[in-house]
């Protein structure tokens, strides 16, 4: 069988597609064919343990890609007794480690409610704000689509109200 008819993961031929690695310059060497299943767990990030027992056999890959994806989802697990068994390359284990560094160091942004905001979203005001220098207040219930979220502050969101762009402390929002 070719690489791409099943899933490198669990063996599974259903709907199978490429991810790419956490950290990956986007060549094939760093994407790992994967099924609906195993790609909807990894990029939700809700492992379910049972169905990742797959990765007995996939750690032991030819792949290096399968076998840093193996690693990482084997530490999201909190399975240190694999990750010790595990037998990786120079640079496979440089790839990992550095796939484990950028989600521990990964901001993540929620609304007052907890709920996880990304890039995009729509969001609506909980409470009148004084806007500072605009001299204006943004409305409680006000809508403010296509948010950013800025790279120094992981307690605000980026958006635009009657055409000016301002931020908003999180704990005024909540997901639209």
């Amino acid at each position: 069988m070719a690489r791409s008819e099943v899933c490198e993961l669990c063996g599974s031929s259903e709907d199978v597609s490429v991810l790419e690695l956490p950290v990956s310059d986007g060549s094939e060497e760093q994407s790992v064919y994967v099924c609906a299943n195993c790609k909807g767990q990894i990029e939700n990030d809700e492992l379910d343990e049972t169905h990742f027992n797959c990765l007995n056999d996939a750690m032991w890959s030819e792949t290096p890609a399968v076998k840093v994806m193996s690693y990482i989802l084997w530490n999201k697990l909190g399975r240190s007794d694999m990750l010790d068994m595990m037998y990786m390359e120079e640079e496979e284990q440089k790839l990992a480690d550095a796939a484990i560094n950028a989600e521990a160091n990964k901001v993540v942004f929620r609304d007052a409610n907890g709920v996880e905001l990304h890039a995009g979203d729509s969001i609506v005001i909980l409470k009148d704000l004084d806007v500072k220098g605009a001299g204006f207040t943004a409305k409680r219930g006000t809508t403010v689509t296509r948010i950013t979220l800025p790279n120094d502050m992981d307690d605000h969101v980026e958006g635009r109200v009657n055409g000016t762009k301002i931020y908003l402390k999180t704990e005024f929002i909540k997901k639209a």
